[in-house]
């Protein structure tokens, strides 16, 4: 057997990840350290075998079913390669062609787009108290409909990003840093600055730092939120953080200065995102409809954003950071000064000068979620992968 491929089952055969199987995937926090590893491994797994020519394909027919309630880029066609990687036809739930409108019930969508579905992914990740409902309510639909013979499977929901967590982009960006550096042991005692930056647009998800703070602290990492007065996060994920890090080892502290956050940091990671109070109240508005209000509140917080341009990523911060070479992150697109935005998150050069490793930690998305969907589905993993290297199904044929 393939000595690296054989590595990986190695790892994979320590690891206690059983309860995975024929689960679903919503926050990180509510996996065990030995199943996030799991899912790194297989991860790895799957990008090396497509790498070195082997066919991955554990279906032979089947969809993947995905809802983007907001836009995407990255993780739209990550979800689709993920699916496509693994043999699933992908088929996007447009609620707007649908019978939704027409007072189509969460229960009875969910079954009738799942007859022969193995994944849902679903992005809902707008409306505070909502997103992450929303999906339990569509895995307890597809539970009961398998349960009563109604779906011969039932599908296994992946979290595309929700109001508190967007696990497949954290994951991707844990899985950038566990190769930046070497292994995931390496990460502990790192500093990563998980902080906010000026955008002159509105209503940013509070999911990605979050998702970060969440996450990171796991690895025994340290981790500093930073954020002007009144941009805070969602207090049960800073409890979320406290916890992991006093169980890891690392830490998690927070402040009002972006400089403080930078000073050492062997990670940075400015992002914009909009105040958790702000977002509550956005959800009631459209709750009730209420257009007028929520052209007042936009206006209020772009002009509450304005007051801290200066929280930008820039040369000068850089230069105070571990050796002046921290490795900046963002989940894409970043709001580039004098290039997308006439002032925005990051100074270009900054961004120039991390794009390639910018489009590297990406690239780990669509194996990251095609790593959730198998777990999910393969109650043996490790012999499903020496089963595919013995098959030795070429990916493409060349003569």
């Amino acid at each position: 057997m393939d000595k690296t491929l054989q590595t990986y089952i190695d790892k994979l055969n320590a690891l206690n990840f059983k309860e995975m199987y024929e689960n679903d995937f919503f926050l990180t926090w509510e996996k065990t350290p030995e199943e996030l590893e799991a899912v790194f491994t297989v991860a790895d797994a799957l990008r090396y075998m497509r790498e070195n020519n082997i066919s991955t394909k554990i279906f032979e027919s089947g969809l993947g079913i995905s809802l983007f309630r907001d836009n995407s880029t990255r993780t739209r066609f990550s979800f689709a390669s993920a699916c496509n990687l693994l043999g699933l036809e992908v088929q996007d739930l447009d609620e707007g062609k649908s019978q939704v409108a027409h007072g189509e019930t969460v229960r009875e969508t969910a079954n009738m787009i799942s007859f022969m579905a193995d994944v849902i992914g679903i992005r809902d990740d707008m409306y505070i108290g909502k997103g992450n409902a929303y999906m339990h309510e569509v895995v307890d639909a597809v539970t009961e409909g398998h349960k009563d013979g109604i779906l011969e499977q039932k599908p296994t929901l992946v979290n595309l990003q929700c109001d508190i967590d967007h696990p497949t982009q954290a994951m991707a960006d844990a899985l950038h840093l566990i190769h930046y550096f070497g292994g995931i042991e390496n990460l502990k005692g790192k500093k990563v600055a998980m902080t906010w930056a000026y955008s002159p647009s509105y209503g940013k998800p509070l999911s990605v730092p979050q998702g970060i703070v969440g996450l990171m602290t796991r690895l025994g990492m340290d981790v500093t939120l930073a954020h002007p007065e009144g941009y805070e996060i969602m207090s049960d994920v800073e409890e979320v953080a406290k916890k992991n890090a006093a169980e890891s080892g690392g830490s998690f502290t927070k402040t009002n200065s972006m400089a403080e956050a930078f000073k050492d940091a062997d990670v940075v990671y400015p992002k914009s995102w909009a105040p958790f109070s702000a977002m509550e109240e956005r959800t009631i508005l459209y709750g009730n409809g209420d257009q007028e209000g929520i052209d007042r509140l936009e206006k209020e917080l772009l002009a509450q954003n304005a007051n801290h341009k200066d929280w930008e990523c820039t040369e000068e911060l850089m230069k105070t950071t571990k050796d002046g070479k921290a490795l900046y992150m963002h989940c894409l697109p970043a709001d580039i000064t004098g290039v997308s935005c006439e002032e925005g998150e990051v100074e270009a050069s900054v961004f120039d000068r991390y794009r390639t490793e910018l489009y590297k930690e990406a690239s780990y998305k669509p194996y990251i979620i095609a790593a959730m969907i198998f777990l999910a589905k393969e109650k043996d993993p490790q012999a499903t992968l020496k089963a595919l290297e013995k098959r030795g199904i070429d990916r493409f044929f060349t003569k």
